[in-house]
């Protein structure tokens, strides 16, 4: 899984001094759909390589909304200018919470 952040953001500094995090996802709807925590360590990306092929992936996933390049070991905008730092979290326990008929509940440890 993987995230962004600004360099000058609280998230960021925060990363710094503990890169244990939890990513939700889900739905707003508590009658179905499926909810899913994930837990791990985040491990900031700085080879353009790879952060190229995960821009392709946020572009794909987004409609193309989020065009971003890889340049310098982060994210940035099409002019060049500006900067987003990328993570990469590994699971190491995932929650999924299914809603409605039937609801129900797993956790897996990696």
């Amino acid at each position: 899984m993987w995230f962004s952040t600004g360099g000058n953001e609280v998230k960021f500094g925060n990363l710094r001094a503990n890169p244990h995090v939890v990513l939700t996802t889900g739905c707003n709807r508590w009658d179905g759909g499926l909810d899913v925590v994930v837990e791990g360590d985040a491990v900031q990306v700085t080879d353009d390589a790879v952060l190229g092929r995960v821009a392709r992936a946020f572009a794909a996933k987004w409609d193309g909304r989020w065009q971003w390049i890889a340049r310098d070991g982060c994210f940035r905008d099409a002019d060049g200018r500006g900067e987003a730092m990328v993570f990469a979290v590994t699971p190491a326990k995932v929650f999924a919470h299914a809603k409605g008929d039937p609801f129900g509940a797993t956790t897996h440890r990696f």
